[in-house]
């Protein structure tokens, strides 16, 4: 099933058993997606968004939330922060598995091979050949620190 699907479905689901955190981060998530589907459709894209776009705007919105979070705590607004926390779990069961850090380190590791890179010139190849291969698996901030590391 695709992601749009999914979600349309859980949307539903989420509705007939009153899940209220559920039910209004999915229509967030949904909202967005047809934000961009609209964006789209300006252009020559008749269909909207991929489920690889998709996954991009929620990675976004897990981001936008991880620093509304952080905001908070250091605010001493725990329960706004929770509630951050929250929506976060609840956009993540539409993402894939996220990589452990030995599994990055691996994958970057692989990516400098694959690329053949050598100084940190060669930083935008291993970049892109990671987000080819872990679209939505890594945090890809943290990783280009990492990559950075490995190449200097």
């Amino acid at each position: 099933m695709m992601l749009r699907e999914r979600i349309s479905t859980d949307i539903k689901a989420a509705m007939k058993a009153r899940e209220t955190l559920r039910l209004s981060t999915l229509r967030l998530v949904n909202a967005a997606i047809k934000d961009k589907d609209i964006e789209a459709r300006q252009g020559d894209n008749s269909e909207g968004v991929s489920d690889a776009e998709i996954q991009a705007i929620l990675s976004r919105m897990i981001k936008q939330r991880q620093d509304s979070a952080t905001a908070y705590e250091e605010a001493g607004r725990l329960e706004l922060a929770q509630s951050e926390r929250d929506e976060i779990e609840v956009i993540q069961d539409y993402l894939p598995r996220q990589l452990s850090a030995d599994e990055v380190e691996a994958a970057i590791a692989a990516a400098i091979e694959k690329t053949g890179a050598s100084s940190i010139r060669d930083m935008g190849k291993v970049m892109g050949a990671l987000k080819s291969a872990h679209a939505g698996q890594m945090d890809f901030g943290k990783a280009g620190a990492a990559v950075k590391a490995q190449l200097a």
